[in-house]
């Protein structure tokens, strides 16, 4: 259950029988939100009010614990939509970290669908696990999560083919082989990466490799409005740069990528 007082401010508790949340503005019990609808009010034992609602997955992945940096709902939804993940897609997915991602994919493909996750390190996927169980009530059955590096992976002649992919490591140049493998012709590979070396470089190996359309990257800023009647302007803050996002999709074997047509730069004088 998420909590929200009159400055706005959010406070995520799991709501257990017989329990007390406790504020600086007092004790909130339990027992006087269970069975409540959505959208109803507590008052805490100091007077405080607080308006109680289930958290939507953004705010569950913001307030979530964590070991590794979680993909932010901004760029999560980037991915779901420009990697078109669809119910029942089959997704591969490498740098599972806190498990944020993952139940953005999970939501998306479906119980028709399947997400097949990697994570190098084991305290990693052990915050996956614990925050995917708790926003979905269990495990779920389509969700796999192995201990290794993508490199592992099967290739499509092995059963290891998918639709899509999703790439969130420091090197994700390294896995490419693998991916090229896996991808059916067509599917989308995504890649995410927070600096323009990585950018840069991943870029040019997608290139090198012959085999995906020209890829195509961009970022995201998200500016929030403040709006009270006539008085109508940007917030101080907004949510600026967090990652570069990259998409390209895979051709089939023998096509060669078609080369670019670039307009030519004017050097000379008139």
């Amino acid at each position: 259950m998420q909590l929200t007082d009159s400055k706005g401010r959010h406070y995520t508790i799991i709501l257990e029988p017989g329990k007390e949340y406790h504020t600086h503005r007092g004790a909130l019990a339990h027992d006087d939100l269970i069975g409540k609808p959505e959208g109803s009010l507590i008052t805490s034992a100091a007077n405080t009010s607080y308006l109680a609602m289930r958290p939507l997955l953004p705010d569950y992945v913001l307030s979530m614990p964590r070991g590794a940096q979680v993909i932010y709902p901004k760029d999560a939804a980037q991915i779901v939509m420009w990697g078109d993940i669809f119910p029942g897609a089959r997704v591969l997915e490498a740098g599972a970290g806190s498990g944020a991602l993952t139940c953005s994919l999970l939501r998306a493909v479906g119980d028709q669908g399947k997400v097949i996750s990697y994570e190098v390190r084991q305290d990693h996927a052990d915050h996956a696990v614990r925050n995917v169980e708790q926003f979905f009530g269990k495990v779920p059955d389509n969700w796999s999560l192995t201990v290794a590096d993508l490199a592992e992976h099967p290739s499509a002649a092995d059963g290891g083919e998918v639709d899509r992919v999703i790439l969130d490591m420091l090197a994700p140049w390294d896995v490419l082989p693998t991916v090229r493998n896996a991808l059916i012709p067509g599917g989308v590979l995504v890649v995410y990466v927070a600096t323009t070396t990585q950018l840069s470089r991943v870029t040019e190996a997608l290139r090198e490799q012959q085999c995906w359309t020209e890829p195509e990257s961009w970022e995201t800023m998200m500016r929030p409005w403040h709006v009270v009647g006539l008085a109508v302007r940007p917030e101080h803050r907004m949510i600026a740069h967090t990652a570069f996002l990259l998409t390209a999709r895979r051709l089939a074997d023998g096509v060669v990528t078609p080369k670019p047509q670039r307009r030519p730069t004017s050097t000379g004088n008139n």
